[in-house]
């Protein structure tokens, strides 16, 4: 989790891949109407958010030997939609400095243009104490901060 150009994409195809477990991009999932809205510069509200949640939950649910997703997740109130449908879901958050973001965002193609990184910087919430889950620094190859995340999520939580 965390939000555009933290490296969830990346780092959450190695962590799949350490895990043995299957790997999809919260993008991917989102209904055209959220991909044209982000396209054109305007943020998501919850109205839009909410639905794609639901989708993401379930994504995860369909995956019986568990699976990892890049997906923003925010603000709490959308980790709890996810943890709704998946009461046991983990999250790993990849803090990153806004200056970073903004040079990988303008450094790669993507739908979410750079603009509308205040709007998601304005909505991220930590994960809290008592969500399952870690935050990792994300300043170093991904397979250094996958292997951080399950060293921390192995401390922390239960990974099945």
């Amino acid at each position: 989790m965390g939000p555009s150009g933290s490296g969830k994409s990346v780092v959450g195809a190695v962590l799949a891949a350490r895990l043995g477990i299957s790997f999809a991009d919260a993008d991917d999932l989102h209904p055209a109407a959220n991909v044209a809205k982000m396209a054109a510069g305007t943020p998501l509200d919850d109205a839009d958010r909410m639905p794609w949640l639901d989708v993401v939950a379930a994504a995860l649910r369909e995956a019986p030997e568990g699976g990892v997703i890049a997906c923003s997740a925010l603000a709490r109130r959308y980790r709890d939609r996810i943890r709704a449908g998946v009461p046991d879901a983990l999250f790993v958050e990849l803090e990153v400095s806004p200056q970073e973001l903004t040079r990988r965002m303008d450094a790669r193609e993507h739908f979410m243009p750079s603009s509308l990184l205040a709007s998601q910087l304005d909505t991220l919430e930590h994960l809290e104490a008592d969500e399952r889950g870690v935050a990792v620094v994300n300043d170093r190859p991904p397979v250094e901060v996958a292997d951080e995340a399950i060293a921390a999520l192995g401390r922390t939580q239960s990974l099945r």
